[in-house]
């Protein structure tokens, strides 16, 4: 294996942080982590670019941070996306078989598939996933690869991930003008999965959450596929921004108060544990009570679970999460969140940490997951992908033929 083709990296550009993962991949495929650099974000706001410049200045500080820590160079990397401008739903396709022994064949898979995702979107949308969930050969469901078997009628069930073009294309100029180029866009739903669950939760039914700065994003696998992937306008930046007008304390010492002191289930703190509070305006500090902080904190997480929960309803899989909740992101760092979660949704709830890689990843900040996610991606998916900056003015038709022939490499080299 050449040493180009040993690095695969990830970029996680959030609204609170950005993020480089670097990992290495060894002999049989085993992958761990090489470097890792984490810097804070400036110029996204719920996923979405609204300065470019500092954006990538944040990218070009996170990048070098990583090729310190790796030792090596980083020049492409998958790019994660989110953003409240995601939009995705589920479609069908239907095919009869050709051939005359009607054995299904990939062109077959090619042209259920094409069938699919022929679908109407606006125009200033693109298809950033077409993700299969399962097949049906002659009704008989259930069936992953129906290559080889025989039926005359084929179909299948897919999930639809949409994307604003002007987003995507913000992210990869940014990317771009880091010195970076974008091998691939994953939302970061499926980055994290790839990284925290496991074959059991997605086969049982698992509702994967993770609890950014800006958004809370949420994916559903059952059956072992995703079958409704969600991004809610809401994050950690809430629990921050409450802390500052609820305490009465600039932004900047909300946010210390909370990382040090937080804890969104008040029953969890000591009545008399005091914590010295800065006031604004050059004014003296106040000594509160950190249960008052937890009061505060507690109905902004119930309010996030809740709006989740109504979503999962909403989609009609609350009752199909037999494995439960993974939480992950900065904000499910807050303690009592967990136990937040477990009583608005009435399900098992554990956090989500990095699986199937070693090196730093074991010992990573909890917020370097999605990046550790998309380079787990980058790594098992290595062998068909291929480098590409998408230019501005490229057309949408073009960047969907693209990804539709990348998606399908990827299917047929597994």
């Amino acid at each position: 294996m050449a040493k180009s083709d040993r690095y695969v990296v990830g970029l996680d550009i959030g609204a609170t942080k950005i993020c480089c993962a670097v990992a290495e991949v060894k002999d049989g495929d085993l992958v761990e982590m090489a470097g890792i650099g984490l810097t804070p974000s400036r110029g996204i706001r719920k996923g979405v670019v609204v300065n470019l410049d500092a954006t990538v200045e944040a990218i070009k500080a996170c990048v070098e941070e990583a090729e310190l820590s790796a030792g090596v160079n980083v020049e492409c990397a998958s790019v994660g996306v989110t953003g409240t401008h995601m939009r995705s739903f589920n479609s069908r396709g239907v095919v009869t078989v050709s051939g005359k022994d009607k054995t299904v064949t990939r062109e077959d898979v090619r042209r259920v598939m094409e069938a699919a995702r022929a679908v109407s979107i606006p125009p200033e949308r693109e298809i950033l996933h077409v993700l299969p969930q399962e097949f049906v050969l002659d009704d008989q469901g259930g069936i992953s690869s129906p290559v080889g078997m025989n039926g005359s009628r084929l179909e299948t069930n897919v999930h639809i991930v949409t994307a604003a073009t002007a987003s995507i294309q913000n992210l990869v100029a940014c990317a771009n003008k880091a010195g970076i180029e974008v091998r691939d866009m994953v939302l970061e739903h499926l980055a994290i999965a790839e990284s925290v669950l496991t074959q059991d939760e997605k086969d049982l039914g698992v509702a994967l959450v993770d609890v950014g700065g800006g958004t809370t994003d949420v994916a559903i696998f059952e059956k072992g596929a995703a079958w409704h992937t969600a991004v809610l306008p809401v994050g950690g930046d809430h629990f921050t921004n409450d802390l500052a007008v609820g305490l009465r304390t600039p932004i900047p010492d909300a946010e210390r108060l909370k990382k040090q002191h937080g804890c969104a289930l008040a029953s969890l703190v000591e009545e008399d544990e005091g914590i010295d509070v800065p006031s604004v305006g050059g004014r003296k500090s106040r000594l509160l009570s950190r249960q008052v902080m937890a009061e505060i904190l507690e109905p902004r997480a119930e309010e996030i679970f809740t709006l989740l929960q109504e979503e999962i309803q909403r989609a009609g899989f609350h009752k199909l999460l037999n494995a439960g909740v993974v939480l992950t992101g900065g904000g499910s760092l807050l303690p009592g969140m967990i136990e937040v979660a477990e009583q608005v949704f009435d399900l098992p709830v554990r956090r989500g940490v990095p699986r199937e890689i070693g090196g730093l990843a074991e010992s990573a900040d909890p917020q370097a997951v999605t990046a550790i996610g998309l380079a787990l991606h980058g790594a098992r998916n290595r062998s068909v992908r291929r480098a590409r900056t998408l230019p501005p003015d490229a057309g949408i038709l073009v960047r969907m033929g693209d990804r539709v022939r990348h998606w399908f490499s990827e299917m047929f080299s597994s």
